[in-house]
Parts: C-alpha cells; structure tokens; sequence
C-alpha cells in the first residue's frame, strides 16, 4: 500500500478521543508525627471529620502561631525572625475546611467574646470619663479666650496636665477579609497581635483588598508584617504615623480554583508574598468518609483548648502607650543549630541549577527560616517561657518544612503541566474549529495556529499532548501531505471530550 493511500485510510483508535486533564501528581501524606503537641488535637479533629490530615493540621499551627508570636522572636540564620506563619490550605468544597477549623479555633472565639463583654464595660466608664475630660477641657479653653497674660499662662499649664482617656482596645484578635487600611486602624485601636484567618478565603483574596487597585498596596504590607517590619501610614486626612511591634499570622482556607489564580499572579509571586506561605493541597477524603470509621474526642481536643486559653489570657508584653509588642529573644540550642545549618545548606544545593527546586527558588530560600519559625511556636506552645528550642523541636520543624516545600515544588510543577495542557486545549480547538484539513505537520501550527504555539517547542509539546490524548495519530514518516512526504504528520480524529 502505497503512503497516500494510507493517508486516507481512517486511524484506528483504540479508545477514541480523551478529555485533556489536568493531572496534579499526589503529596506526600502529612507527617502529623511532626507536630509535636499539636499531634494529639490534629488526630482528635481529623478522626470526628475524616477528612484529609493537612486540613486540620494547617489550622492548629497557624492558631498556635496567632497565639505566641507575640511573646518572642526565634533565631535564625538571618537573624531573629517573627514567629507569624501565613498558610494557605487548597480543598475542594465539601472537605470539611470549616468542620476541622472551627474547633480549632474555638477557645479564640470564646475568648473574644469574654473580652468584648469587659470591653463594654470598660467603654461605658471611659465614655464617662471622656466626657468629663471635654467637659473641663472646654471650660479651660473658655477661661483662656477671656483672660490674658498670665491666665492664658495657666490655662496653658492646665490643659498640659489634662490627659485625654484612652479608649479600651478591641478585643478582637482575628479578621477575616480586612482592607490594608482597616487593619492598619485596627492595630492603632486594638491588640497589637492579630491574624487573617478564613475558611471561606476566596473572599478576601477576591474581595477589596486584592483588586488590581489594592493589590501591590496590600501585598507589600503583608509582607513587612512577616518580616516583622514597621507599619508606615501616610494619608491625607489620617496625617503620617509609623507602628511598631506588630504581629500577623495567617490561614486562608480556599477553594482550587481560587487558589490557581491566586498562585498564577505574577505579582503574587515576584513579591515574594507566595513564597512566604506554607501550602498545601492534600488529595481528597470525598467518598471514604463512613460514619463507622469516626473516632470522638479522646481529652486532646480539650487540652489543646485550655492551653490556647491560657495563653490568650497571658498578658502580652508590650509598651503601655504605643502597644508596641516588646518580644524576647528565643535562641536555638547548639544541636537546634546544627541542624538547621544542616537544612539550609542542603536547600541551597537543590536550587542550583539542574537541582529538584530549582523552580521554586522563592519557596525554597525561606524554607530554613519556616523551619524556625515553626520550630518555635512548637516550644512557645509547650512552655511559654522556654529558654531556646531543642533539637527535637527542631527536627520536627524540618520534617514539617520539607514537606511543606515539596507541596510548593509539586503545585508549581503541576502549575507547568496545565499550562502546557492549557495550550494543547487551544490546538485542539482550532484544530477542529478552525484548520480546513484533515491533517496536520508542525509547521502548519507554527505558520497558521494560536499565537501562544508559534514556538516550535510549545507546538510540539502540544502535539504530543494530543497525540497522547488519541486527538491525533501519527503517521508514518515519509507519508505524503499536500503533495510532500513528511517526516512528522498526523491524522485529525473527530469526536467528543472536552478539557476538564
């Protein structure tokens, strides 16, 4: 048989046309062994939900962060750091986000609720107290229009000595979508230690905050939080203040969809604002979730509750008028040390070039930082007053910060693979929609196709793609197409699927 009439023999395709996925390889499963005294509450909490381990995991260290990053920053190899972690959980809907935080998170909410109780109390004698202080503050001023020299004097000296009562702070500890300049205020009026923490965060990383207008804006604040940097207000009408000793830890629990966007932002990346989070995307627990399997609560939930108690109603350490946090010095002991050098150097070797993180160099040069970070809420949470952090603590941290960027490596890898699908879909379109022939050669894609294919490597990668997928077969070298013999060729296959 000749090579054209093979050309016009239909291919046989075993299986028809495929929908292009978007495969995302599975993680590692979560070394809940690593949490140290977090483990007990995790396990209690993922066995009431059965849902995936990381979930729940992920909201108790960024509890546990909100509540000591006040009391101390940690050593580092930079330097002291800030104990704040901003984590990002990615689940689909229905993967009990909200059943695995909201317990978690219920010693903070009751102790909010406690302190705006006292709060409203402590609000009606200092709205009784501020209006006696305008009330002699305004017969001081009254006196001083009507005197002269040595009154106006005087009345000088008394308005000097009249201090104005400070409002009682917000009790709130946590937000769950702020603008930048809500809570830049909520730092001025309330707790100088405070968290974003949402299991519906798509709305804040969609809401006002994020918009293209706000975005640079709230990034760039967010970040000098992390780093434990100053915040610096300057408005017209606000006038210009700086503050001081503030903390923020972060959870946003967000859908996968949301996260891709969010992840794809350039500028989310280039800011170095992704790389600061500890991500994850556990596989699902959908459909495995028998009631018979459910384990109760075993004393680790109530334990971990009573210990959060405890340490929101520690007195922060922090200047009495400014509310400037004033944190300790939390050191590593030797053995800690040498481990995180340990870390850090075989980290800087993977991002080389050819190396297994050289594509998440961002996420990587933090990751001995996160390892100290972590390490340090670990000790803070067991012993507030703990002198440095142990080799063990230290250990755990690793463990827990390896994991965390391998999920990072792993979503980036699989950020390339659906770009690379994302073109193949386009040439499947037009292929089918667009390109008269049955037939296709590469230099038809390069000359004729999408413009995000005129490189010869992204065309082939695409053909491939759909070769794989059975939308194309590949015919023999040297068949004839349109009068030439070519040396790659494909027949065109008709049929349903879409991109999923």
């Amino acid at each position: 048989m000749n090579a054209q009439a093979k050309l016009n023999e239909t291919p046989f395709t075993p299986e028809g046309p495929q929908p292009l996925l978007r495969e995302i390889p599975q993680g590692e499963p979560y070394p809940v062994a690593a949490l140290g005294p977090l483990q007990g509450a995790v396990e209690v909490v993922q066995g009431m939900t059965l849902a995936p381990f990381a979930i729940p995991a992920q909201s108790a260290l960024a509890v546990a962060s909100l509540a000591v990053q006040g009391f101390a920053n940690v050593e580092t190899l930079g330097g002291p750091r800030p104990l704040s972690l901003y984590c990002l959980t990615i689940a689909a809907s229905g993967e009990r986000k909200s059943s695995c935080d909201a317990p978690l998170m219920a010693a903070l909410r009751d102790h909010e609720k406690e302190q705006a109780k006292a709060q409203r109390d402590e609000m009606q004698v200092w709205q009784n107290a501020h209006a006696l202080w305008k009330g002699e503050r305004d017969r001081i001023l009254a006196e001083a229009k009507k005197g002269k020299g040595e009154k106006r004097v005087a009345a000088q000296a008394d308005l000097d000595d009249l201090s104005e009562p400070v409002a009682p702070p917000s009790p709130d500890r946590v937000v769950t979508e702020p603008t930048f300049e809500g809570l830049t205020r909520l730092y001025v009026t309330g707790q100088p230690s405070l968290g974003i923490f949402s299991d519906e965060g798509g709305q804040f990383l969609g809401g006002h905050a994020m918009n293209s207008d706000n975005r640079q804006k709230t990034l760039t604040a967010l970040n000098d939080l992390w780093q434990g940097n100053a915040i610096r207000r300057t408005r017209a009408g606000d006038g210009a203040y700086t503050l001081y000793g503030r903390r923020l830890a972060v959870h946003l629990l967000v859908q996968p969809g949301v996260a891709r966007a969010f992840m794809a932002d350039p500028l989310a990346a280039d800011s170095g604002f992704l790389p600061r989070f500890l991500i994850c995307e556990p596989p699902s627990a959908i459909g495995t979730r028998l009631h018979s399997n459910m384990r109760s609560d075993n004393g680790a939930l109530s334990a971990f509750s009573d210990r959060l108690g405890c340490i929101l109603e520690t007195p922060l350490p922090m200047h009495t008028e400014t509310r400037e946090l004033q944190p300790r010095a939390l050191a590593l002991s030797h053995d800690a040390r040498g481990l995180l050098i340990q870390f850090a150097d075989a980290i800087e070797v993977a991002q080389g070039k050819g190396g297994d993180l050289e594509h998440v160099t961002g996420a990587a040069s933090k990751a001995a930082e996160q390892a100290a970070r972590i390490a340090g809420v670990l000790t803070l949470w067991r012993d507030l007053y703990a002198a440095d952090v142990s080799a063990k603590d230290m250990a755990d941290a690793i463990t827990l910060a390896q994991f965390y960027l391998s999920e990072a490596a792993r979503l980036a890898n699989a950020a390339m693979v659906s770009a690379e699908i994302d073109r193949a879909e386009k040439l499947r379109k037009w292929l089918l929609e667009s390109w008269p022939h049955p037939d296709v050669v590469p230099r038809d894609v390069l000359q004729y196709g999408p413009n995000a294919l005129r490189e010869s490597p992204k065309a082939l990668a695409a053909l491939a793609v759909l070769e794989r997928h059975n939308w194309l077969v590949r015919l023999d070298e040297g068949t004839v197409v349109r009068g030439s013999a070519r040396k790659a060729a494909w027949r065109i296959v008709h049929g349903g699927g879409d991109v999923v």
